[in-house]
């Protein structure tokens, strides 16, 4: 498998970075995880416009323009001759000395890779059961906003529900409101409306979240960001989840109790599955 790291292709193997990386050693970088189908990125220029903006916010220069990212990826793709994955990419601050201070910091790194589909049954539609984590994101993080690299709480979270025997967290913020998973966003059915949290609450504005709002829309079904309790939760006529890996997930039960499905959810989905086989 190649990889791309600082404008080079290189086999996995080859590829280093220095241990005293910032995104190493601090957490302190951002990134991107795309859908590969049909041998392209898809919604790149949405995934780069997020990362060019987490990139302003926390003061690193990228290496180069999201034309050129974007150029690199489809290469990258071009040469493991891989049409349907999933890429990451991702950026740190590069090397520096020991210590909090960005000052002396050398050249930002931006490596890119690419990783297998999920294996998914094709006899067993995908659907997961969903726990609420003890983990709480701050209701009104201004970091929230961007993928950056410290992910240390969602790791502690999905190990807590996988060790309660489920597939996936729901974390609440520090408001005790709903949020968003480990590793994606919030979808839920009420009265007809395709519901979800709105940002600025400890939730990431996901990609494949914002590809949902235009499904519904051409849909013409009604949508609703709104806060919710988890107990009101329960009251849902449907819940899913969304990211850029598996695409839109049912929840079939949430905190052991079982979950109706919803013909919206299929519907929504059967409409995502369709732009992949376009892009």
């Amino acid at each position: 498998m190649l990889v791309f790291l600082n404008g080079k292709f290189l086999p996995e193997a080859d590829a280093f970075v220095p241990l005293n990386d910032r995104g190493l050693l601090l957490g302190d970088g951002l990134f991107e995880t795309l859908r590969v189908a049909n041998g392209q990125p898809f919604r790149c220029a949405q995934h780069l416009e997020r990362l060019v903006r987490g990139a302003e916010f926390l003061k690193i220069k990228l290496p180069f323009t999201p034309k050129e990212i974007q150029k690199f990826a489809e290469q990258l793709i071009e040469k493991n001759e891989l049409a349907d994955a999933i890429l990451r990419v991702t950026l740190t601050r590069g090397a520096g000395a020991r210590g909090y201070s960005q000052k002396n910091s050398g050249a930002p790194t931006l490596a890119m890779t690419l990783h297998p589909l999920p294996i998914v049954n094709a006899d067993e539609p995908l659907q997961w059961s969903l726990v609420t984590s003890s983990f709480r994101v701050p209701a009104s993080d201004v970091l929230a906003g961007f993928k950056t690299t410290s992910k240390i709480l969602n790791v502690l979270a999905r190990a807590e529900a996988e060790e309660q025997g489920a597939d996936e967290a729901l974390l609440l913020n520090t408001n005790g409101e709903v949020a968003e998973t480990a590793g994606g966003n919030l979808f839920w059915v009420y009265q007809d409306a395709v519901c979800t949290v709105p940002t600025g609450r400890g939730v990431l504005p996901g990609i494949t979240r914002a590809v949902v709002l235009e499904i519904c829309q051409s849909l013409g079904l009604a949508t609703n960001k709104r806060i919710i309790k988890p107990e009101h939760l329960r009251n849902a006529e449907g819940i899913f989840v969304t990211n850029s890996a598996f695409g839109i997930v049912p929840v079939a039960a949430f905190d052991s109790l079982p979950v109706a499905p919803s013909p919206l959810v299929d519907e929504i989905a059967s409409a995502y599955n369709e732009m992949l086989t376009r892009a």
